[in-house]
């Protein structure tokens, strides 16, 4: 039931990892020098031991060399490329990047740079420099998927904020706007982020339709987002009523 999704590299990365070694809860409120003596980096709540990246890094990097020898030949590489075959390669049930390609979704990150899988990318370059990641192509087949849906309808989710949501919403505009948008976030708009802002503001620009009636839920996507899905599309889905 889904067509595209566009994410960050926190969002690519943390997906990948999780299948090579686990994340631990931790708290918001733990000391950043504690942490860091301990090999311990804090996303949040969550704990990721150093040693997770480590085992990231001796996976990615030998994919990344044969990438370097398929673009010569058979291959110019994307983000979406780029995403597609690692989650292919990564061949777990766990990661929604391997159902994403087991599936034919693509899943794009137009800042794949802004994270660990950019870290990985600079070493790359610096040990056997020449793989190139072609951002422009991406930026077009995204939007030419919200062109080419013409004659249907689109409609957005977005679970937080920030360039993905920005991205979504701009490719939506070189169509008149989405027919349908929901927001789940718990940005605010004073501060004049893309993050903060209402769907309404998405109206103005034409990102969002006039005649839609999207909604913002003020409210931590890992809350709402599972109940949204259960009561809507998975009983949808099963058929139930």
């Amino acid at each position: 039931m889904v067509d595209v999704i566009v994410t960050t590299a926190g969002g690519i990365e943390k997906d990948l990892i999780k299948c090579l070694a686990p994340t631990y809860r931790g708290d918001f409120s733990l000391p950043g020098t504690l942490l860091r003596s301990k090999g311990l980096n804090r996303i949040g709540n969550l704990l990721m031991p150093n040693d997770n990246y480590c085992k990231f890094e001796k996976w990615i990097m030998p994919l990344l060399d044969q990438m370097l020898l398929e673009q010569s030949t058979k291959n110019v590489w994307t983000p979406s490329k780029v995403i597609a075959r690692l989650g292919k390669e990564i061949n777990d049930e766990t990661s929604y990047l391997y159902w994403a390609h087991k599936n034919n979704i693509p899943v794009y990150c137009p800042a794949l740079t802004d994270g660990s899988i950019g870290d990985m990318l600079f070493c790359h370059a610096v040990r056997n420099p020449g793989l190139i990641i072609d951002i422009v192509q991406d930026v077009r087949l995204m939007d030419c998927e919200a062109i080419h849906a013409t004659q249907s309808k689109t409609g957005v989710i977005v679970l937080g904020g920030g360039l993905p949501k920005h991205h979504i919403c701009n490719a939506n505009m070189l169509r008149n706007g989405a027919d349908y948008a929901v927001y789940i976030n718990t940005a605010q708009e004073f501060d004049g982020s893309d993050s903060g802002a209402h769907p309404d503001e998405a109206v103005s620009w034409g990102k969002i339709n006039g005649s839609a009636k999207p909604v913002k839920v003020h409210c931590d996507a890992t809350i709402a987002f599972p109940l949204l899905v259960a009561a809507t599309f998975a009983r949808k889905f099963h058929g139930a009523t």
